[in-house]
């Protein structure tokens, strides 16, 4: 996995070739979850699954997929945090303790 600037205008392109499901949707998310509010990110990968599980992570989890394109056996994402997700959202939340 590689992390680094992209010259694009995603602020970061994370490289996951060479990584298989649920990895590339995994680490799609980790980022996601440090970036700011409005950051976008590019993802790179190569696993033939990748098409279907990022995009579908991304709404599970709140993010929007601003492109989705794949050639041959690599997917490349821009994916971007909109907004601060609520307190409540997410397969990953506790529920509240009143």
């Amino acid at each position: 996995m590689t992390v680094a600037s992209s010259k694009a205008d995603a602020a970061e392109l994370l490289d996951l070739r060479g990584l298989k499901c649920p990895l590339p949707a995994l680490f799609a998310r980790k980022a996601l979850e440090r970036t700011a509010p409005g950051t976008e990110i590019e993802v790179l990968a190569d696993d033939p699954m990748a098409i279907v599980d990022v995009p579908h992570m991304c709404r599970q989890e709140g993010y929007d997929v601003l492109s989705a394109e794949r050639d041959g056996d690599k997917s490349r994402f821009i994916l971007m945090r909109a907004n601060e997700l609520p307190a409540a959202a997410g397969p990953h939340s506790a529920p509240d303790a009143e």
